[in-house]
Parts: structure tokens; C-alpha cells; sequence
């Protein structure tokens, strides 16, 4: 499942990739504001003509993207308090460590296509014509609300609420992504175009997550083991080693248990 989830955000990246320097060589026309061009022209304007221009949905999306925003600062917070209280940065938790890498990956990429421009916006806003490839909002909203849902997973015990959780925060990407491309205000290969690289991340993201676990719990006591043990008890050596290298061929998949 993990490599399965690893190869496949790969792929997709592959995909951005193709995608991206395809929108520069594949009919290339000027149907944009100030005589601006992009790629798929044809089917960018077929779409474009039929969403039509709603600046309503975009206002509306503009500010929903404060939510993804304030999922960042929460988990920053959260990581804040960890090591804070905990004294040293290493010991914060693994998952919200990882979690603050992806954030600065997925940052990295907003500032790269921000200075080096693919296309432009359909339309000016305020005047002004704009980045607008990949959609920064799909890529925001794909990137963070998905990988929120990892975290409350994790954290959250009681399962309907978890159900209810999971469903409110899909429903909640799902809308940010349609209203986008209808508002208007994006190309219609924007929008796929985040959609892919933000599906890539996600999914190289999830067993990254996994295998950072697994090596951080080798030569930890098993829960069953501390139960049984006395608090002060000297765990020998030879249990500690027994229990790593058990762990180890779990991880490797050599022998089933």
C-alpha cells in the first residue's frame, strides 16, 4: 500500500511535469487579456466561455482560503507547544514535524511559479494580470486539507465523529476546486494542473509519514512488555535488540506476523 501510494504520487508528478511543458509547446494561442497566451487553447476557451466570469464564487473562495490557512497555523501551534514543553525539537511529534517539511515544500512550489510564470489569469484583477498557473487555491486546498484529515485520524478516537470529520473536510475540498474553475478567474488547465501536482505530494507524503514512524519506534519497549515490567526495572539489552530486530523484519516483510 505505502509503495503502491509512493509510486503513484510519482506518476503524478510525472504528469505535472508533462503537463506543464506541454501547456508551452501545444496550441499556443493570445486568447488571453493583454494579448497574453496559454497552452490548450482551444479547450481553455471552450471552457472559459461556458463557466463565464463569476466574481462572486471567486470572492467567496478567496476567503474560504483562509480556512487551509488557519489549518497551518494550528498544527504550527501545535508542533510550538510540543517543543516547547518538551525542551528539544527532535522530540516533537514525528507527524507534525513532517507535516511542517510538506508545508515549506508546498510553499517552495507557490513561490517557484510565482517568479518563473507559465500563463495568466483570463482575467485582470484590479487591473492587474496575474500568475495563474498552477491555481495556487486548488493547490493550497489539496495539499492541506487532505493531509489535516491524516492528523484528525490520527488524534481523533470516537469514529463517527472521525466519519463526520473526514466527510466535512472532502465536501469542503471538493466545493474550493468546482468553484474555482467556475468562477472564472482560472484556465481550465490551471486548475488540473494543481490538482496534479498537489495529488503527487499528497501521496509521496502518506508513506513518507509511515516509514519516518517505523524507523523512530525501532528499540522502543512494546506496550505489552511495560505493562508486565516493573516501572524501574532495567530492561535488559538482549530484549531491547530481540525487539529491534523483530521490528525490522516486520518492516522488510520477510516473515509474516
Amino acid at each position: 500500500m505505502k509503495r503502491k501510494s509512493f509510486y503513484s504520487g510519482l506518476g503524478l508528478l510525472v504528469l505535472f511535469i508533462i503537463w506543464t511543458v506541454a501547456l508551452q509547446f501545444v496550441d499556443v494561442g493570445e486568447i488571453g487579456p493583454q494579448g497574453s497566451s496559454v497552452g490548450f487553447a482551444s479547450l481553455n476557451k471552450i471552457i472559459h466561455n461556458i463557466t463565464g466570469v463569476h466574481m462572486s464564487l471567486y470572492t467567496i473562495t478567496d476567503w474560504l482560503g483562509l480556512v487551509p490557512i488557519c489549518f497551518i497555523m494550528g498544527f504550527g501551534i501545535l508542533g510550538l507547544c510540543e517543543w516547547i514543553k518538551r525542551k528539544n525539537l527532535f522530540k516533537v511529534d514525528f507527524s507534525i514535524l513532517t507535516l511542517g517539511g510538506f508545508y515549506i515544500i508546498v510553499m517552495a512550489a507557490y513561490i517557484f511559479f510565482e517568479m518563473f510564470v507559465v500563463n495568466y489569469r483570463p482575467i485582470l484583477i484590479n487591473g492587474i494580470l496575474e500568475a495563474s498557473y498552477p491555481s495556487s487555491t486548488t493547490m493550497l486546498v489539496m495539499c492541506v486539507m487532505p493531509t489535516a484529515i491524516m492528523q484528525f485520524n490520527a488524534r481523533i478516537k470516537n469514529s463517527g465523529f472521525k466519519k463526520c470529520v473526514n466527510i466535512l473536510i472532502t465536501t469542503f475540498i471538493a466545493f474550493m476546486v468546482i468553484a474555482r474553475l467556475l468562477s472564472g478567474v482560472h484556465w481550465f488547465s490551471d486548475i488540473i494542473g494543481g490538482a496534479l501536482l498537489s495529488g503527487g505530494l499528497v501521496m509521496i507524503y502518506y508513506p513518507c509519514v509511515i516509514c519516518i514512524k517505523g524507523r523512530r519506534n525501532f528499540g522502543s519497549i512494546p506496550t505489552e512488555l511495560k505493562k508486565i515490567l516493573p516501572k524501574k526495572i532495567q530492561i535488559p539489552n538482549q530484549i531491547l535488540k530481540l525487539n529491534l530486530m523483530i521490528k525490522l523484519r516486520k518492516l522488510m516483510k520477510i516473515i509474516p506476523l
